[in-house]
């Protein structure tokens, strides 16, 4: 199921500026031109932030996503037009080859058992050419991070698209390692509007994650720390045998 940040209009109206300032796509663009992608698949792409920015630069870009609103977003941005776009999740995708997958935003934490992870994992393989590179991120549970989910830590307002600003918080709901459960609270000033998202996210050791791609096809050539957040992350860089 799509949390509500990715799935009700009104919120994913509001993700990119509650999201500002992505300084990890930088990191994942600067590898497209390291392996010299020509033709890359964005699981989970979300509002299209990075699908859009690669074929501003002459990328071959799929992005997919499972929340149709998010995508409806993402076709309204500046060279939506030169992205592919497609409704669905790793599981479903059609016939395709590229030579490099990506998944941003720590977006490998929302598949909760190992069925769904080896699933999506098999469907990256699928459309990979021989050789073709998987790349994402996964933070570290050793770093902890969801003891900064707190309204403390969160807290912020912002301008809301049609007038009004958005209050935003998120409040730590329970830690039962592997899984983090968190509750986020958007509150509209225009109309009072109360709106909420629920999420759970898993939390993989690097030696697991690790064990998963081999099992599934893969060679996992390094793993890198993230740029914009060092030390609290893995960067995976892995490859299709």
């Amino acid at each position: 199921m799509v949390d509500a940040l990715f799935g009700v209009p009104r919120l994913v109206a509001m993700y990119d500026v509650l999201e500002a300032g992505r300084g990890d796509l930088e990191h994942y663009v600067a590898m497209v031109s390291e392996f010299a992608a020509q033709h890359v698949l964005d699981v989970g792409c979300g509002t299209g932030e990075l699908a859009c920015w690669l074929a501003r630069v002459g990328v071959d870009v799929v992005g997919m996503d499972p929340a149709e609103a998010s995508l409806e977003v993402a076709r309204g941005k500046e060279f939506a037009d030169r992205v592919r776009w497609i409704h669905g999740d790793a599981t479903t995708l059609p016939p395709l080859q590229v030579d490099l997958a990506v998944m941003t935003g720590n977006v490998a934490q929302v598949f909760l058992t190992d069925a769904e992870w080896s699933a999506t994992l098999d469907g990256v393989h699928a459309a990979l050419t021989p050789g073709g590179r998987f790349v994402f991120e996964t933070r570290d549970p050793a770093k902890r991070a969801w003891e900064e989910w707190t309204r403390e830590n969160t807290h912020q307002v912002q301008p809301a698209p049609g007038g009004g600003t958005v209050e935003s918080w998120s409040d730590l709901v329970s830690v039962e390692p592997p899984f983090v459960s968190f509750h986020a609270t958007y509150v509209f000033s225009a109309d009072g509007a109360v709106l909420t998202s629920d999420s759970t996210l898993r939390f993989r050791e690097r030696d697991e994650v690790e064990e998963s791609l081999v099992a599934a096809g893969f060679v996992v050539d390094e793993v890198r720390d993230a740029p914009d957040r060092p030390g609290k992350e893995f960067v995976f860089v892995a490859r299709r045998l």
